[in-house]
């Protein structure tokens, strides 16, 4: 992707959160899923590390490489016309210097976004201390400004996600960190793991920025979150764990009753799936 092109497309993304209408952003795992949802008619679209490392054979997480979820990305981006976001998780390293690597690489893969988190996946030691997240935050945006490309950073806390504290806790310490990774240069705020609409609507008020909420079973709807103040819905690994759902039934039917109408209701035909993907194919060069 050219520079102007991708610069373009990252300025529409981050015009995207200005809060005049909550931004929907479904996450694809790829291509096949990136298509279906730019062929329904969203704005932009967001990868799910989740579902990029499970179709590739790897758990979540940064088992997987980061040149491998790149490549994965790539794919995407070179299929689609709208601005892609990319997870990249916890930045692929414990250093700043490794996130300015990640952000240099999501430029080059073509997207105009990343996920940055501060979970680290280790329940003695849930979080990442916030002065290294603010400086991973910092050095990805002075990354993204040496590239020319301004990127649009969504930095994430998991203070809910991860359980940490006490309940009475979690909301002072997931504002305060948000708050910090907007102040070194984070352009929205992601906080998963919030359900009820008074905590949502509390998150919204006292954030200094666009509130990213994860959606998934008892997240209030879409019209209800828009009231509440929130930015940006996103919703990971939910659809392809969905698809994966329904996997699971045809072949439990398969195996059971030996009848097939788990996989022939509401499956989208054989031909549209070709036709969706060939209309974005380039040509092979000889």
């Amino acid at each position: 992707m050219n520079q102007p092109t991708q610069i373009a497309k990252a300025e529409a993304f981050r015009r995207l959160h200005d809060g005049s209408k909550l931004l929907v952003l479904p996450n694809a795992w790829d291509v096949a899923s990136a298509r279906l949802y730019e062929a329904a008619g969203f704005s932009a679209i967001a990868t799910t590390s989740a579902g990029v490392a499970w179709t590739l054979g790897y758990p979540d997480g940064e088992e997987i490489r980061r040149e491998t979820i790149l490549e994965a990305v790539q794919r995407i981006t070179t299929r689609v016309s709208l601005p892609v976001t990319a997870d990249m998780v916890a930045g692929f390293g414990p250093r700043p210097e490794d996130t300015a690597e990640t952000v240099r690489g999501v430029i080059a893969a073509g997207a105009v976004g990343l996920n940055l988190e501060d979970g680290t996946g280790d329940p003695d030691n849930p979080l990442v201390e916030v002065s290294l997240h603010v400086e991973k935050v910092r050095a990805a945006r002075a990354a993204a400004a040496a590239a020319g490309v301004p990127v649009v950073i969504n930095a994430r806390t998991d203070v809910f996600l991860a359980a940490v504290g006490t309940p009475d806790t979690r909301l002072d310490h997931a504002i305060r960190r948000a708050n910090a990774y907007r102040e070194a240069g984070a352009d929205s705020l992601f906080v998963p793991g919030v359900q009820d609409s008074e905590t949502i609507g509390h998150l919204a008020r006292s954030i200094a920025g666009p509130l990213n909420i994860l959606a998934r079973a008892g997240t209030p709807p879409i019209s209800e979150l828009a009231r509440l103040g929130v930015a940006r819905v996103s919703v990971g690994s939910g659809p392809m764990l969905a698809a994966l759902g329904r996997l699971r039934r045809i072949a439990a039917e398969l195996l059971g009753t030996g009848t097939f109408a788990a996989m022939t209701e509401e499956a989208i035909s054989y031909a549209e799936m070709n036709n969706l993907l060939k209309a974005t194919l380039a040509p092979e060069k000889e």
